[in-house]
């Protein structure tokens, strides 16, 4: 008998100034699905373009992990530690990999999150394997049109990272996964990919339904293992899908990710101390080690 599907609702997250998020990993009832160990939603939101920066993140540090930036709209400038700087706009994916430790910062100084249709971004976590968790930090952009596309029928898909459909993006990752934006046109179906122990799709707009049940936005709908989900769209919808095989447990606070707590304990220690750099061209200000939690 197959397992049935497990739904995660995204939960609301404000990160100031305007700027509100739907939160769906780690969840209480599943931390992560493949590598991806975070996942959050932002917008869409227009930015005042007299307070716009007030919604800026400023530079903060990670280990141990992947970030996965990809907008719907907007554009955000990305700044780190390695000396990168790089305006993402939608459809390209920043890829950073944090290794042994990066610190960065995200800006919203161009007009675009000030006019319609703002600002809607996906970023995710991607936890590394244990072996490349204290590899040197990298930082990879690839733009909109070095991605593969897939045209079926009433679907449209672009395979942001992995391998997908019999496709491969040249994003370079450090294990098996998947990571796809796709849009359905009222009436199509998608079959959830083949290959990947752990699978899930994400409703960004739309409805589609999914073993049988109507899934609408900020919704998660992970695949048991095995088995064939297909994906049958209600309206026009979009639909993120991701997952690939699992690590193992990670530990996560804040911004760190290590199989090992006393990694997390030592990154801890390293940012209150100053022994992370900041971005070369963004180093007038960062966020402080938040205060341990009660």
């Amino acid at each position: 008998m197959t397992a049935p599907l497990l739904l995660l609702d995204g939960r609301p997250a404000d990160l100031g100034h305007g700027l509100t998020v739907r939160r769906l990993l780690p969840a209480a009832q599943r931390r992560m699905v493949g590598p991806f160990v975070f996942f959050d939603h932002a917008g869409p939101v227009r930015l005042p373009a007299e307070t716009a920066h007030e919604a800026d993140v400023r530079p903060h540090p990670h280990i141990g992990l992947s970030t996965v930036s990809y907008l719907l709209s907007g554009a955000v400038m990305h700044r780190d530690s390695l000396g990168t700087e790089q305006v993402i706009r939608p459809g390209d994916v920043n890829w950073m990999t944090a290794g042994r430790g990066i610190s960065h910062s995200e800006r919203f100084e161009d007009p675009a999150v000030s006019t319609a249709p703002g600002l809607e971004l996906l970023q995710c976590w991607v936890a590394l394997p244990e072996a490349d968790e204290e590899t040197d930090p990298t930082f990879a952009h690839h733009a909109v049109q070095t991605l593969p596309v897939i045209e079926d029928g009433g679907t449209w898909l672009r395979l942001v990272a992995g391998t997908a459909y019999g496709a491969r993006s040249p994003v370079v990752t450090h294990s098996p996964l998947f990571f796809a934006h796709a849009q359905l046109r009222a009436g199509a179906t998608l079959a959830l990919p083949t290959g990947h122990t752990d699978r899930a799709a994400y409703v960004v707009r739309g409805e589609v339904e999914v073993g049988g049940q109507p899934h609408g936005p900020g919704r998660m709908v992970v695949a048991p293992a095995g088995g064939e989900p297909v994906l049958t769209a209600h309206q026009d919808s979009t639909v993120v899908l991701l997952g690939g095989e699992p690590l193992g447990p990670r530990h996560l606070w804040w911004n760190f990710v290590s199989s090992r707590q006393e990694r997390i304990e030592q990154a801890k220690a390293d940012w209150a101390a100053g022994r992370m750099a900041l971005p070369p061209h963004d180093r007038a200000e960062f966020i402080p080690l938040p205060p341990p939690r009660a």
